[in-house]
């Protein structure tokens, strides 16, 4: 018996969530001629607490889903400039033949809706306002067959025999189905502000290594993490600060750190209380494939609600759209199979796909941050990586996973190592 008075609609399948990952996933499956519902808990234009950076992965994405980004809107950046310890430095994004040579920024309330649309006009059924609360389990499997949601004051039922979670960090649809958070994954937070205000920089993603603040008994403390500051347009700002820890939360207090940072910059560039539009907000962040595993009894985990973040940079929007491409590729797969054994085998492959893309990369990054989570390291490498030009290049190709293993570079050849000798995470 349906827990809800009130049918809504059925699909093949269901795209919880449509932020980055739930619309690529959506956009994608609808290409491929499936019946796909896309629901949203808020109505567009909504904010997500994001540093709006796109990296040249992210942007590579985007021009795959044949996005316009030579419209209004988009802030294209060269690369990143780093400051620590006095020391400024540029670094231009690497150059990978696969990849583009620039990133781009532009706000989560525009890029969202901007995505939803064009997985829309893709061929997939969007359903704003529309609060998915638990799955519907069939009782005698044990297997998804669709969701109750709330809309309008009402309590629906949606029906499909696959469920995409692209529901966030929280993941609200894998913990109804007993998919909890690791602790042993790396898990961040960051708290965000945008400011208007007249920075000279137009054309780069900023970040600065050295945010040294005082713990909850007062002793200092360099936690392992950076402020940024990311253009947006019109003069708009992007100011925030993000961490990265393993296991139990450090005692940071990361308004404190924010309002502790952006003090020490130029009085001059106004990012001050009259100049802010709007409050501080913050988010966690949880990274290196934190659910496990990614494919369960019919619901695929893609993007915050599988922990797909960059454990070393806290990127989340280039994995969130890469890992919902290759779930409407698994899924397509899937549904072309003749039996509903091999249908179940080609989904069993998900979580495979997903750690052959991101597993190693994941592990590398996990076993930085456990590195970086000393003080004394974390204080090192702010105050002397930028002033080794080699070391500074190894490292932000590391931070951003831009890398091409049949490269002839050294420092791209000693990544890729050390990606294969890691263990898939």
């Amino acid at each position: 018996m349906d827990p809800s008075p009130h049918h809504g609609d059925s699909a093949d399948i269901i795209v919880v969530g449509a932020g980055p990952a739930g619309c690529s996933a959506a956009y994608h499956l609808a290409r491929a001629g499936h019946d796909v519902l896309l629901l949203e808990k808020a109505t567009f234009p909504r904010d997500k607490i994001c540093g709006d950076g796109l990296t040249p992965r992210a942007v590579r994405e985007l021009l795959d889903m044949g996005i316009d980004l030579d419209g209004d809107g988009w802030v294209r950046t060269r690369g990143l400039r780093v400051h620590g310890s006095g020391t400024t430095v540029e670094l231009p994004w690497p150059d990978v033949a696969s990849y583009p040579d620039h990133g781009l920024v532009r706000p989560r309330e525009d890029l969202d809706q901007l995505l939803a649309r064009n997985a829309v006009a893709a061929g997939a059924r969007l359903l704003e306002g529309t609060r998915v609360t638990a799955p519907l389990v069939d009782p005698a499997t044990g297997h998804v067959r669709g969701v109750v949601a709330h809309r309008d004051g009402a309590t629906y039922t949606y029906r499909a025999p696959l469920l995409v979670a692209a529901d966030g960090a929280a993941g609200r649809l894998a913990v109804a189905l007993g998919l909890h958070q690791r602790t042993d994954r790396p898990m961040g937070v960051a708290v965000r502000r945008y400011y208007r205000a007249p920075h000279r920089n137009r054309d780069h993603l900023e970040a600065w290594l050295d945010l040294e603040t005082r713990d909850g008994r007062g002793r200092p403390v360099m936690p392992f993490g950076y402020g940024w500051i990311f253009p947006v347009g019109d003069g708009v700002f992007n100011v925030g600060v993000g961490t990265f820890h393993l296991g139990r939360r450090p005692e940071v207090d990361h308004r404190r750190i924010f309002r502790e940072w952006t003090a020490r910059l130029p009085a001059a560039w106004h990012f001050d209380e009259d100049h802010a539009t709007g409050p501080l907000r913050g988010a966690p962040l949880p990274a290196g494939l934190n659910r496990r595993p990614q494919y369960t009894r019919g619901l695929l985990l893609t993007g915050d609600a599988g922990g797909m973040i960059n454990p070393l940079s806290g990127e989340g929007i280039d994995y969130a759209m890469e890992s919902g491409r290759l779930t409407a590729e698994t899924v397509t797969r899937a549904l072309a199979q003749p039996t509903a054994r091999a249908r179940d085998e080609a989904l069993l492959r998900y979580p495979v796909t997903i750690r052959e893309a991101y597993g190693r990369y994941f592990t590398v990054g996990r076993l930085v941050v456990q590195a970086l989570n000393h003080p004394r390291v974390m204080k090192l490498v702010a105050t002397h990586s930028l002033q080794r030009p080699v070391l500074r290049r190894f490292m932000f190709k590391l931070w951003v996973n831009l890398t091409d293993p049949h490269s002839p570079d050294a420092l791209d050849r000693v990544v890729t190592a050390l990606q294969r000798a890691a263990p898939a995470a």
